[in-house]
């Protein structure tokens, strides 16, 4: 039977659950704190964020369940004639404190209409500080998997979407090393509501093991000052995308989401040094060449 909205839910806040477990014993000393709120307009959610710990400095694991009705502005935005909406998903983003660890993002989701109108989205993908090339060819490998025991066309789909969606115009370079994307699957030809909802569950289970594989090589790598200053640097540019590009953020702020939860994604430190220039045959051009769409990692 074809899950319910209920159920996908219940489902997701189960999956908050369990990563924030995963990386409370990567981390080794930090725990997550839970931050309940309710939204005005119908539902609510679970805010989960881990500060100040032996590896991550800020991340948020989001759980939320909303109802209501969407603005005018949303209903032409999302080309669709309901009003009425439910929405559920996790949300995530980690910002480690070494710069050798990269950041990490994750979201899964379900939006309904009251006309029966649905769909699944979400996307997985990594932006490190430094590109290390086995790390990226690791995290693309896992996504393929994951996406080939349903359908061997999503990755190279879904890739190509991610690299198209992670990208800052502004700087012409992509985030980091993309992942995957995707918006609006909905049953559709031979694939039913169960088999796109059993694809959703399995990229959300994709996250711990991979980031944890990649965490704990890189966890202990010795960096310097100037590793921080452009970890920064870099984060900064995570701030440009989500607050200018990102589909996510501006749903949540149009629909009179929790402002703390919606921007629990920024990183507690980020830097904007005017004209940074960085030596042509360091790490960091290194990086900054690696930041383009189309890249085969796997094949790397």
């Amino acid at each position: 039977m074809s899950p319910t909205k209920e159920e996908i839910s219940a489902w997701f806040r189960n999956l908050q659950l369990h990563i924030c477990a995963e990386l409370e014993a990567e981390d080794g000393k930090a725990k997550f704190v839970e931050d309940n709120w309710e939204r005005p307009g119908g539902g609510g959610g679970h805010t989960r964020v881990i500060q100040h710990g032996n590896v991550f400095e800020k991340g948020g694991v989001n759980f939320s369940a909303v109802h209501g009705e969407l603005s005018e502005n949303m209903v032409k935005a999302l080309g669709i004639s309901s009003k009425e909406f439910f929405a559920t998903g996790v949300s995530i983003v980690i910002h480690p404190i070494n710069p050798f660890v990269p950041i990490i993002h994750m979201n899964v989701r379900y939006f309904e209409l009251s006309d029966g109108t649905y769909w699944f989205g979400g996307g997985i993908d990594l932006t490190p500080h430094y590109v290390q090339e086995v790390d990226a060819k690791f995290f693309h490998s896992q996504l393929k998997n994951t996406c080939d025991k349903f359908d061997a066309a999503y990755f190279p789909k879904f890739k190509n979407w991610a690299d198209d969606y992670f990208y800052i115009p502004h700087r012409k370079e992509t985030r980091g090393v993309g992942g995957i994307f995707f918006d609006r699957l909905k049953e559709e030809g031979s694939k039913s509501k169960v088999e796109i909802w059993n694809f959703v569950q399995a990229v959300g289970e994709t996250f711990a093991p991979t980031y944890r594989q990649i965490v704990s090589r890189n966890k202990n790598q010795e960096y310097s000052e100037a590793n921080l200053q452009w970890r920064n640097l870099r984060r900064g540019r995570y701030v440009e995308f989500n607050l200018v590009y990102d589909k996510g953020t501006k749903f949540g702020l149009e629909t009179d989401g929790r402002v703390e939860s919606i921007l629990m994604s920024l990183p507690e430190n980020a830097s904007w040094f005017y004209n940074f220039v960085p030596e042509p045959t360091g790490a960091e051009a290194q990086t900054l060449a690696h930041l383009v769409k189309g890249t085969d990692w796997i094949s790397i």
